[in-house]
């Protein structure tokens, strides 16, 4: 049986990206549950192994996903040109081979030579520089998909922290929020949750936009004309919703521990929290893709870039998170067949008239 195969696009090559990779791979039980396709260049990972100064450490070029070899460490040469590397800095090469690594990886994503990926952090100052169209990796992979939505999702074991508007100015955050976009974001989480996640029956928060969460229109709104007529008729469609809190007191008080999932309204609001609660143990997931895909919860981390001192424990989660997630989609694909089949046994059974 083949291996679950995980690409990993090298993100920001002056950044610590490539550095958590080769941590976590030098783990060679890692190979035991995966077979990683990384997406960069092997002259850039060999610049970032002597980093992390691991001689042991072997991995071989291959020129697609679909050529890799079990139980290696493989990487795709995504381009063949001399790059400079500038440890800690945002430049416009840093930005445009993270750009080449992440379409290239995406690609193959989409024509099934990998199983998932796992994305390294870019930063968007250089991705600009780059010429890079969107706010970051979520609304690349969005469009990519050729999905309307999708929802980016925090997770840590049992937390998972859900945002209705993603990269967006605070001052613009109240008018993105409509009933449309509340009502998708709601049922993408529902739906990642059964299917993702493996929860049967999930128990999802939402959680208000203003202080106290608008104190019956005092302070607001957004509650009483959007969020919470939002909410009643997701209840009606069958979806366990509740909601909505006030962010400050749901996570103060430990009542987010009640729930499955919490979806905040804005970046800040719901990554605060979590943060707080999981940073450096979080991962970031892209549902409602129709593909896997994960990342680590920080940023390119420039000031110790290049320093070996990079943690790699948020990006080991987010490869297990990829695997964890690409099985689950495999036993409820498994099941909900199962169950049509069972379904179409019964009714075929019944007598006449």
């Amino acid at each position: 049986m083949n291996k679950f195969k995980v690409g990993i696009s090298i993100g920001d090559i002056n950044g610590i990206g490539p550095e958590v990779i080769l941590k976590v791979l030098s783990d060679e039980r890692i190979l035991d549950i995966c077979t990683p396709v990384i997406y960069g260049s092997t002259k850039v990972i060999s610049y970032h192994k002597n980093i992390i100064d691991n001689n042991s450490l072997r991995f071989q070029g291959i020129s697609s996903g679909d050529k890799a070899v079990l139980g290696k460490i493989n990487v795709v040469n995504c381009w063949n040109d001399n790059v400079n590397i500038t440890l800690g800095k945002a430049t416009e090469d840093g930005g445009k081979y993270a750009y080449i690594a992440l379409e290239k990886a995406v690609q193959e994503l989409k024509e099934n030579k990998i199983d998932a990926l796992v994305t390294a952090p870019i930063n968007k100052k250089a991705m600009n520089m780059a010429q890079f169209p969107h706010a970051g990796h979520t609304e690349y992979l969005t469009k990519a998909s050729n999905h309307k939505e999708s929802l980016m999702l925090m997770v840590n074991d049992s937390l998972r922290v859900g945002l209705v508007t993603n990269h967006l100015p605070l001052k613009n955050v109240s008018e993105a929020i409509t009933k449309d976009k509340l009502k998708s974001k709601i049922k993408i989480f529902n739906d990642t949750l059964k299917v993702d996640f493996g929860i049967e029956k999930p128990v999802i928060a939402v959680l208000g936009l203003n202080p106290h969460a608008g104190d019956d229109g005092v302070l607001g709104e957004e509650e009483e004309k959007i969020i919470r007529p939002t909410i009643i008729e997701a209840k009606k469609r069958g979806i366990m919703v509740m909601g909505p809190y006030p962010a400050d007191g749901f996570f103060g008080s430990g009542l987010y521990k009640k729930f499955n999932g919490i979806l905040a309204m804005y970046h800040d609001q719901g990554l605060v929290a979590f943060k707080s609660l999981s940073f450096g143990d979080g991962t970031n997931y892209t549902a409602g893709l129709g593909f896997i895909r994960t990342s680590p919860d920080h940023g390119t981390a420039y000031d110790i870039a290049g320093k070996n001192i990079a943690n790699p424990s948020s990006f080991r989660k987010a490869l297990y998170l990829a695997k964890d997630v690409y099985h689950h989609k495999i036993a409820y694909k498994e099941d909900h067949a199962n169950t049509v089949e069972h379904v179409s046994i019964e009714i075929e059974e019944q007598p006449e008239g």
